[in-house]
């Protein structure tokens, strides 16, 4: 499979490398503060390894998932962002995970955008969602940058958290 590549503005979303993405990948997983909505559990090194592979995995599944995120400028890891639809979610996600030293840069937004438009425009997609932690404020404002709105809350969501989750969503025209 080839997985395309998007360019915007300041990034390139691009297929997941884990020579090149796993010590950023790995040194994301392990800050509490960027699993905090995540699932909680920061990951060691192999166990982030582990997380990066089920994320790669996706795209044979499902033919879709997320990118890894660099900053065109200096080639940096950003995060990883894309359209994904994991047994046990309520509907096909746009999701999003940015490093804490690029939080407030607007690169969510940026790569959220593309995935969004990524999603309508190849893959078809009419509706996507976000599914966001209760409390996790910087992502609700980010799915509302990106035009969604609060629709419902859940509780739970397939093997990730028992608590409560709130779903984004938007139609795509």
């Amino acid at each position: 499979m080839t997985i395309p590549t998007l360019e915007t503005e300041r990034l390139i979303l691009r297929a997941i490398d884990p020579e090149r993405d796993l010590d950023a990948w790995a040194a994301a997983m392990a800050d509490e503060e960027t699993v905090r909505y995540i699932g909680g559990k920061t990951m060691n090194r192999a166990e982030s390894w582990r997380n990066m592979a089920m994320v790669m995995g996706h795209w044979d599944i499902r033919g879709y998932g997320f990118f890894s995120v660099e900053e065109k400028a200096t080639g940096r890891w950003v995060g990883r962002v894309g359209p994904w639809f994991p047994e046990g979610w309520p509907e096909p996600e746009v999701g999003w995970t940015i490093i804490r030293e690029h939080w407030g840069k607007g690169y969510g937004a940026e790569a959220g955008r593309a995935s969004i438009d990524y999603a309508r425009d190849v893959l078809g997609w009419t509706r996507v969602i976000h599914a966001i932690l209760e409390g996790n404020l910087g992502s609700a404002a980010l799915a509302e940058k990106l035009g969604s709105t609060k629709q419902r809350e859940v509780q739970g969501l397939g093997g990730v958290t028992e608590d409560t989750v709130w779903i984004y969503g938007q139609q795509l025209v």
